[in-house]
């Protein structure tokens, strides 16, 4: 099984790397397969790469339902 995260975009940096923050964890990961991302955003993070936009609305609930399951996503991140 594999386990895609939210997280939301805190700066865009050099190499086609983003730090991103999980519930609080700030991590670098790739932005190589998005263009035009922009801090803020939300993205979808697996393995270290952004895989997709994620509506803030979507982030909230995915991040609610997960807290609801007992799964933290800071220990994913």
């Amino acid at each position: 099984m594999c386990l895609a995260i939210p997280a939301q975009i805190v700066r865009l940096e050099a190499g086609e790397q983003a730090l991103v923050d999980i519930g609080g964890i700030r991590k670098q990961v790739s932005v190589a397969l998005l263009d035009g991302l922009v801090p803020g955003e939300f993205v979808i993070v697996h393995v270290g790469y952004a895989l997709a936009r994620l509506d803030p609305a979507a982030a909230a609930e995915t991040l609610a339902a997960m807290a609801a399951a007992g799964i933290d996503a800071r220990v994913l991140a």
